[in-house]
């Protein structure tokens, strides 16, 4: 014999299975886009690091620093925002533009410096 308890209940399984897929797949979403995020961000460090140490070479030969930065730091997928020379030093700042996370597009930047190390090792 069946008691009518359970007919109200019909379907719930249903329901809140839609809602965990539903929310494991903005959980998902949101994780694609935080790691593509710091992809980038990685990204745009890698072409400032790059970039700063082609300036602070560049020097060493007599060249422009800040032209050399920028040219390597373009070849990277970035592009220089401010490159400062301080005697043998070069300090950049780059950005690059990421692909489209969660509708947008987003500028993330990278700063570096580079030069011949101090007498003091730092």
């Amino acid at each position: 014999m069946r008691g009518g308890s359970g007919r109200g209940e019909r379907g719930a399984a249903s329901v809140l299975t839609v809602a965990l897929v539903a929310l494991l797949a903005v959980v998902a979403l949101t994780a694609a886009g935080m790691t593509a995020l710091v992809a980038g961000h990685r990204r745009a460090q890698a072409a400032a690091d790059l970039a700063a140490l082609a300036g602070a070479s560049a020097l060493q030969d007599a060249a422009d620093g800040c032209m050399a930065a920028a040219r390597v730091a373009t070849s990277n997928g970035a592009r220089l925002v401010s490159c400062t020379v301080r005697g043998q030093e070069v300090v950049v700042a780059v950005e690059v533009r990421s692909g489209a996370i969660g509708g947008r597009r987003w500028t993330l930047p990278g700063q570096a410096r580079a030069g011949p190390a101090s007498e003091d090792g730092s």
